[in-house]
């Protein structure tokens, strides 16, 4: 099968949106599909660099949200190239520039049109105009705008299965969680990479790793840490990760005096992201903002305990302590991170965790869709072999 993928957000931007599209990539093609790309332009890409099945379009930075990119120009382009590369199908990866120009693109190959829901927008209204002029009511709109004849929606989770069938979605919709790449998160040894960060091997390590955006509640997460150092004295808060949140995070450390236990790395290659969960005695969260959580899954890849906010997904995910708890408010929050760090090996559930990766392995993940791109060339073909043919 020949997939055209059309994404805003692709590598190197660092994002859930773009591994989700590159494990999505490796297993279409480990199933031998034919994947392409079709992607914006990338400040950190060079325009003559070859990247094997990725085809660039011009674009500029996204309004208050600069480190991601809007396609100004490829629609035809895109057409042409999609048509050479005789595709079978369409899967769009975000409601904007490219998402718009997929949708054109199969709508005039006569192909089904897939869509990934990765983004819970309701969340994100502060960036333009600090929510000041989108509102929800106009994040429907939009939604319900895109998803308009579509052959089917991927949800990553229950969550956003349920935002799409509130706001009115008609196309399909299959609850299908971004899988990860277990054997990537077989145990490293991560001693080296505690003594770089400065820890030592009995060192209680709490990991925050995210894009340091506002609705990540990182705040929280260091709000919380005078209390836990009064029954953890040597803990230790890691910030992995960058964004537009790092500033008031780096200066909320200094005004609290907490310079000495936590502390940030930036930005960290996306290949190496899986030594630090294994570096990390606790996985924590404080964001209420999550359509699905791939750090969760990831953390939990790596048998680190997790420490999240309550939701449906979580608190479905986390179904035992063994794996990891929610938490409504931040005392339940301290006193979970406490009594992991303190006790977190005396819990183990192997059978558990095992039956949890069989789910959410990068193996499931791609046979699921792969499985959904067949059943929507089904349903495309029947739609299509019913309706009048208006062409002679």
């Amino acid at each position: 099968m020949n997939i055209g993928i059309f994404t805003d957000t692709y590598f190197p931007q660092v994002s859930g949106v773009a591994t989700s599209i590159k494990t999505l990539r490796d297993q279409l093609e480990k199933q031998g599909n034919q994947v392409y790309i079709f992607t914006t332009t990338d400040p950190q890409v060079e325009r003559n660099v070859y990247e094997r099945n990725v085809f660039r379009f011009q674009s500029i930075p996204f309004v208050s949200f600069t480190e991601r990119r809007i396609a100004v120009r490829g629609l035809f382009q895109a057409y042409q190239i999609a048509k050479e590369l005789n595709l079978d199908v369409v899967h769009t990866q975000t409601e904007f520039s490219m998402g718009w120009i997929g949708k054109f693109v199969a709508r005039n190959l006569e192909i089904p049109c897939l869509h990934t829901y990765h983004t819970m927008y309701e969340d994100y209204l502060h960036y333009v105009a600090n929510g000041k002029i989108l509102k929800p009511v106009h994040v429907k709109q939009g939604t319900l705008a895109f998803c308009y004849h579509l052959t089917g929606v991927v949800a990553p989770s229950d969550r956003v299965l349920t935002t799409l069938t509130d706001y009115g979605v008609k196309a399909p919709i299959r609850v299908i969680p971004t899988g990860v790449n277990l054997h990537q998160y077989e145990q490293p040894d991560t001693a080296d990479l505690r003594r770089q960060l400065g820890f030592d091997d009995e060192t209680p390590v709490i990991l925050s790793l995210s894009r340091l955006a506002y609705e990540k509640n990182i705040s929280e997460s260091i709000n919380a840490m005078p209390k836990i150092l009064e029954q953890v004295p040597n803990a230790q808060l890691l910030i992995v990760g960058d964004g537009p949140a790092k500033e008031d995070l780096e200066e909320q450390v200094k005004t609290m005096a907490l310079d000495d236990h936590v502390s940030f790395t930036g930005e960290v290659d996306n290949n190496e992201v899986f030594r630090y969960y294994h570096m990390a005695n606790v996985f924590l969260s404080s964001s209420d903002s999550e359509s699905q959580g791939l750090t969760y899954i990831e953390a939990m890849a790596a048998g680190t305990k997790i420490v999240v906010m309550t939701s449906p997904y979580t608190d479905e995910l986390l179904s035992s302590r063994a794996l990891g708890v929610t938490f409504k408010d931040p005392e339940t929050m301290i006193t979970n991170v406490v009594d992991y760090l303190l006790h977190g090996d005396e819990e183990q559930d192997p059978d558990l965790l095992a039956q949890k990766l069989s789910e959410i392995s990068a193996d499931t993940f791609g046979q699921h869709i792969l499985a959904f791109y067949q059943d929507a060339q089904t349903s495309y073909e029947r739609t299509h072999e019913d309706s009048p043919d208006f062409s002679n």
